[in-house]
């Protein structure tokens, strides 16, 4: 039919539109396609972004823990490397190193910093390898072991706020081995009995966004 026909054109040129031109046809269309409405599905699971990285880039999303009830979560490329259904998050810092060339996940593990020792911790940190993406996120505490040599390691990582850390803080981070100057990717919240969301813990904190793959 004619009307079928002039779907099937609408349809075809979508891709094509701009958004004021849409806005137009919607207007002059009495009964417009379901290609001009119908907005597409958001994907499912525990990473989902709401937008996509460029090529040549590592997506990325960091979420730290609720209080000592809700483990943080590391998304790499929209697909989880660290959390609870992971069974691979535990109090402390929580830690996810990817391969800064093909974005592939090579190791996660997390240190508990209230009861546990900082020397696992600094001995993984000495293994990154130059050009790794180190991804990093707070569970319940993660500062009462935390030595000055866990801080600077991480602060050459591209931290700024690693030496700031207190206790029961909440703090994501996103850095590099080997690279230079300071992350755009790091959020901070103090745990201030004030103003804590959880009791005596903080809001949650997370970042998101992309980082270009490594080249020598």
């Amino acid at each position: 039919t004619r009307s079928q026909v002039r779907t099937s054109r609408f349809c075809w040129w979508r891709p094509f539109l701009s958004p004021m031109w849409l806005r137009v046809m919607m207007s002059l269309h009495p009964d417009p396609p379901s290609c001009l409405t119908k907005s597409k599905q958001k994907p499912k699971g525990p990473c989902f972004r709401k937008n996509v990285c460029p090529a040549n880039h590592i997506g990325f999303f960091v979420q730290s823990g609720a209080a000592n009830v809700v483990p943080p979560k590391i998304c790499v490329n929209n697909n989880l490397a660290l959390g609870t259904v992971m069974n691979n998050a535990g109090s402390g810092i929580n830690i996810v190193v990817v391969n800064g060339k093909s974005g592939d996940v090579m190791k996660t593990d997390h240190f508990n910093m209230y009861s546990g020792s900082v020397e696992p911790l600094i001995e993984f940190l000495k293994g990154v390898e130059t050009g790794s993406v180190v991804l990093m996120a707070v569970y319940d505490e993660g500062s009462t072991k935390l030595n000055e040599e866990a801080r600077t390691l991480i602060s050459d990582l591209g931290s700024s706020t690693i030496h700031s850390l207190g206790y029961r803080d909440n703090w994501v981070f996103v850095g590099g081995k080997g690279t230079t100057g300071k992350s755009n990717f790091e959020k901070h919240m103090k745990s201030d009995d004030s103003k804590n969301k959880y009791d005596n813990w903080p809001e949650m904190v997370e970042v998101e966004g992309c980082v270009p793959k490594y080249v020598e």
